[in-house]
């Protein structure tokens, strides 16, 4: 390693997570199921979780918190406000959609994996991904069982 303290792409990561909190977040206020609300609630908090451990790398990389979010996420968001909108089940929709930023978080996290990170890093970024993997397995499972 030629600067073991040099972090790369976390910030990247947690725009992305943090897409993913506000378009949960709007999401919830738009599907009728309670169990669906639910799962996007525990949505929220496992990424705010991944957030604060994330966050003191993000210092690192750039010398200050990253609170801003990935504009891929908000589009998508965007995309699926207008989608719902003209289908008659908007829950698998929303649900569908965002699915796709669970694909998002794990190849961003994968990709900053691929980086020469410090240990503890590296080990942050691991149990990050443990964790959004199983949101992406649960999501995937919402998502067939809502079509």
């Amino acid at each position: 390693m030629s600067n073991p303290n040099h972090v790369e792409k976390v910030s990247s990561i947690i725009k992305v997570l943090n897409g993913g909190i506000e378009f949960y977040s709007e999401a919830i206020k738009k599907v009728d199921s309670q169990s669906v609300k639910a799962v996007f609630e525990k949505m929220i908090s496992d990424k705010q979780a991944a957030i604060t451990t994330l966050q003191p790398f993000a210092v690192s990389e750039q010398g200050e918190y990253e609170d801003d979010t990935a504009m891929s996420v908000d589009i998508r968001n965007m995309y699926t406000n207008v989608i719902s909108s003209l289908t008659s089940n908007s829950d698998h929709t929303y649900v569908s959609q965002l699915e796709e930023v669970e694909d998002k978080i794990l190849a961003v996290l994968r990709d900053a994996l691929k980086e020469d990170q410090p240990a503890a890093c590296t080990m942050a970024l691991n149990a990050v991904l443990t964790d959004m993997k199983q949101n992406h397995d649960q999501m995937r499972a919402l998502q067939k069982s809502t079509a």
